[in-house]
């Protein structure tokens, strides 16, 4: 599974809203190569399903990813930060052996 924090369900909620792509549109989470710790995160609104896609919903948003994506993501959580020193966007992921500075990206 994947999780989605209270707050950052809000503010998928907004842009979703304010993009107007409330209606059959997700969240997408994939893992790609690249980052200063070798692995990196890449979120977008998606609302084109692929044969390999592994669907979850929490807080009433609807997270994808793919299969091979899943092995590095699963039971991670999207937060949002809006304070001072805030990342926007970023993950909690308990697979992660050591993520950079940015929390971008994470190795495992």
């Amino acid at each position: 599974m994947i999780f989605i924090s209270e707050l950052a369900s809000q503010r998928v909620k907004e842009i979703l809203v304010a993009e107007g792509k409330e209606d059959g549109y997700f969240v997408r989470v994939s893992v790609k190569g690249g980052g200063c710790s070798g692995l990196s995160y890449d979120i977008q609104f998606d609302n084109q399903i692929q044969p390999d896609d592994q669907f979850f919903e929490d807080k009433g948003i609807k997270l994808c990813t793919d299969l091979m994506s899943f092995l590095y993501v699963c039971n991670s959580t999207l937060e949002f930060s809006e304070g001072l020193n805030g990342k926007g966007f970023y993950f909690t992921n308990p697979n992660a052996a050591r993520s950079c500075a940015c929390g971008e990206s994470f190795a495992v």
